[in-house]
């Protein structure tokens, strides 16, 4: 096969699958959107069940409903006979997906699910099928062909599957009212949990890390605390640790660009009196945001907590790495 061929073989298979999406679109029954009500309304958990490439869409299936708020779980219709069927419960709903409908692992289970009290909606090609006939609801998926050429290797049968599967997620989501603070909870990995989920104090700088001096030190000790602790800051505080200054590299440079002797200073004369400062339970992306967009970008910030007493230090880098 040339490349010219190869190029529209491409052409072809993703024309036959988005054909498989349309039909899926136009055929729609109204089974669909009770199949969202019986999950919106499960008093137990979603089991979404298959074999072979639809075992695979299955879990996927599963995934999305777990990641959108719906707690689900994969069960293999083959480890299903051998025991696996166990977790299955009354209030309990089971998808089964299956383009034929008569698979065997599948038809072995299904009669079992039901004794169990939980009800089945069935995705399949076929709504004659046996695997249809014992479910309480059917989604056909329509497929006239696959795009294998040999119409055998699950292709459009399974793309179908996914869509309709993402459509019942999606709608259920939707169904719950699930937001954006919902979605952060079950992604605390993602750029989207971090975001929304972190403050200020999971990321600051704590305890030995946080460079900190006494008002009444000396400028020597003053530089020792920056240099040791790598902050290119540090927080000055009162006797009852108390924000009363910040001072910054920055600051340092004043100084000596004024040819000052720095070391016959106070700390209070060489601070900023009136420093920015974050809360511990600030959301820490809007800090980045606000470091960055000033128009004077700063780099560090001290953490204070309700009593105003310095708890930590915030630095830009330290925000960046974690991902937000």
């Amino acid at each position: 096969m040339d490349k010219m061929n190869v190029f529209e073989e491409l052409k072809r298979v993703i024309e036959l699958e988005c054909k498989t999406i349309a039909a899926l679109y136009q055929r729609l029954s109204p089974a669909a959107e009770k199949a969202v009500y019986m999950l919106h309304t499960c008093t137990g958990k979603v089991i979404v069940t298959g074999v072979g490439k639809s075992g695979l869409i299955a879990q996927k299936i599963a995934a999305t409903l777990v990641s959108t708020g719906t707690p689900a779980v994969f069960l293999h219709a083959g480890e299903g006979m051998h025991g696996d069927i166990g977790i299955v419960a009354q209030g309990d709903v089971v998808i089964a997906v299956g383009k034929s409908g008569e698979s065997e692992e599948l038809l072995t289970i299904l009669p079992f699910v039901r004794k169990m009290g939980a009800h089945i909606i069935a995705i399949t090609a076929r709504p004659e099928s046996t695997m249809a006939q014992l479910s309480d609801l059917v989604l056909m998926t329509p497929v006239e062909e696959e795009a294998c050429p040999l119409n055998m290797a699950p292709t459009c049968s399974t793309t179908a599957a996914l869509v309709l599967g993402d459509a019942l997620a999606v709608a259920l989501m939707r169904l719950k009212n699930f937001q954006p603070a919902d979605f952060a909870l079950n992604h605390p990995g993602g750029q989207l949990g971090k975001r929304l989920l972190f403050t200020v104090g999971d990321v600051m700088r704590r305890g030995a890390a946080n460079p900190m001096i006494h008002v009444s030190a000396t400028p020597k000790a003053m530089l020792m605390e920056m240099t040791n602790k790598r902050a290119g800051a540090v927080s000055v505080v009162d006797d009852e640790q108390r924000l009363v200054g910040l001072v910054t590299d920055y600051d340092v440079r004043q100084v000596l660009e004024a040819e000052k002797n720095l070391f016959d200073m106070t700390v209070r004369e060489i601070m900023n009196p009136h420093p920015e400062r974050v809360r511990l339970h600030e959301n820490a992306y809007r800090v980045l945001e606000m470091m960055e967009k000033r128009e004077k970008p700063i780099s560090v910030l001290p953490v204070i907590d309700d009593q105003e007493r310095v708890v930590g230090m915030i630095h830009l880098h330290d925000l960046i790495a974690r991902g937000l």
